[in-house]
């Protein structure tokens, strides 16, 4: 019963200490870098001990920012077992990050330290996507469809609470990548997790083929590619410019051609051939744009605005017992954060679709990466007001959201 006593003291000591640094350190806004920084520091002035300095700042002021946003959720969601996890694994990833304050930047056993806690937050964090989503469904199944208000606000914190997530394991990634001496033989010019050199088109044809292999374990098959490439004056040419900073741009491409490949099989399940997803790869001086066009059957109107919710998906329930193979879809998070990662570094995603035909998904990104500045979600008063919304009447009338049943309507007159 002692040593039981003790323990609780030191859990609440504990908390009481996070709660404090929570509050000082939401206070300050995050430090957005631009991806013209992040390469040049990794390249010509890198320097361990400026790196740690910023980080044991930054990345306390990042995560107590959207630490303070998990507390304003709704009761019964904070309460399941899975957003609760997701919560213990914050306040330890903090308490971590934290230790290292007071630490003399000019020892070397500190830098080495350092970055093995990183990639130990780094790593505790793996599963942060699907325990999340797990919440989410273990909130649906207790207690049903929620209200206009509460659904925002859920939309709300999961894009923010994602994009933070992004953030965070970009400077992690960028810190250890850069400062473990190692390098990839097979990638000369990456700088931490940046390819500097990159070709655009190599980047769609590797998330085409990383699709294509999940879509065969599945269905057995794949859709073909047709890529075309278009400069800034739209004439085809070979071989497009290297483009700096399309670290966001993989994980978009691949859930986007996952959902694709998926809608297309689907729809000419009893079809012998497959009609082909196209890409066109398009850059300007400003922008690089890139539209994938699929032959899937599209999506009615009325669902659209549904494809990008966290309480949604068209895809069956996945189980949490094998998150170590990704469903091809199922928690309807692909599209959501594939849209955070083009909008990380202030670009987009949008859906234009055609229901009986198919869809075209188009990537949007900032060609310059002077232009490509972290976009990042600030714990404020804006924010707080997003949370305390009222549901108000419309002031426009709203059809029903369902499709009326014609027979039905003929039988009863």
């Amino acid at each position: 019963q002692l040593v039981y006593r003790t323990h609780l003291g030191s859990l609440v000591r504990t908390a009481a200490l996070v709660s404090k640094h929570i509050e000082h350190f939401s206070r300050f806004s995050p430090s957005p870098l631009s991806m013209k920084q992040f390469l040049d520091f990794g390249s010509t002035s890198a320097c361990e001990r400026t790196s740690f300095v910023f980080l044991r700042q930054e990345l306390p002021v990042r995560l107590s920012n959207i630490m303070k946003e998990i507390s304003l959720l709704p009761d019964r969601l904070l309460a399941t077992p899975s957003v609760q996890l997701v919560e213990t694994w914050y306040i330890q990833s903090l308490t971590e990050i934290l230790d290292f304050l007071d630490k003399n930047p000019d020892d070397h056993r500190v830098l080495e330290t350092f970055v093995e806690v990183l990639e130990g937050v780094r790593n505790r964090h793996n599963e942060v996507v699907p325990t999340m989503a797990q919440g989410v469904i273990e909130y649906k199944d207790a207690f049903g469809r929620q209200d206009a208000v509460t659904d925002h606000n859920i939309q709300y914190f999961m894009d923010r609470f994602y994009t933070s997530r992004i953030s965070i394991r970009m400077l992690i990634n960028q810190h250890s990548l850069v400062f473990n001496g190692n390098s990839n033989p097979a990638h000369p010019y990456t700088i931490g997790c940046i390819d500097s050199k990159c070709d655009v088109t190599e980047v769609v044809r590797d998330a085409y083929e990383s699709a294509k292999l999940l879509c065969e374990q599945y269905y057995l098959g794949a859709p073909e590619l047709e890529l075309t490439q278009m400069n800034g004056e739209a004439q085809p040419q070979n071989t497009l410019s290297p483009l700096h900073g399309v670290y966001s741009l993989t994980h978009s491409l691949t859930h986007s051609f996952l959902n694709a490949m998926r809608a297309t099989i689907e729809t000419h399940e009893a079809s012998r051939t497959l009609p082909p997803i196209r890409v066109l790869v398009a850059l300007a001086e400003e922008d690089l744009s890139i539209k994938m066009s699929d032959r899937g059957g599209g999506v009615p109107f009325r669902k659209m605005e549904r494809v990008f919710s966290y309480m949604y998906s068209t895809a069956p329930r996945p189980s949490m017992e094998h998150t170590h193979r990704a469903p091809l879809a199922g928690f309807g998070y692909g599209l959501p954060i594939s849209r955070l990662y083009a909008r990380y570094f202030q670009g987009d995603l949008q859906l234009y679709s055609m229901e009986g035909f198919g869809t075209d998904a188009v990537i949007h990104l900032k060609a310059l990466s002077t232009d490509s500045v972290e976009r990042l979600p600030v714990f404020n008063k804006t924010a707080l007001r997003h949370y305390k919304l009222s549901l108000e009447a419309d002031d426009w009338c709203v059809p029903s959201s369902e499709p009326l049943d014609l027979a039905v309507q003929r039988s009863a007159k």
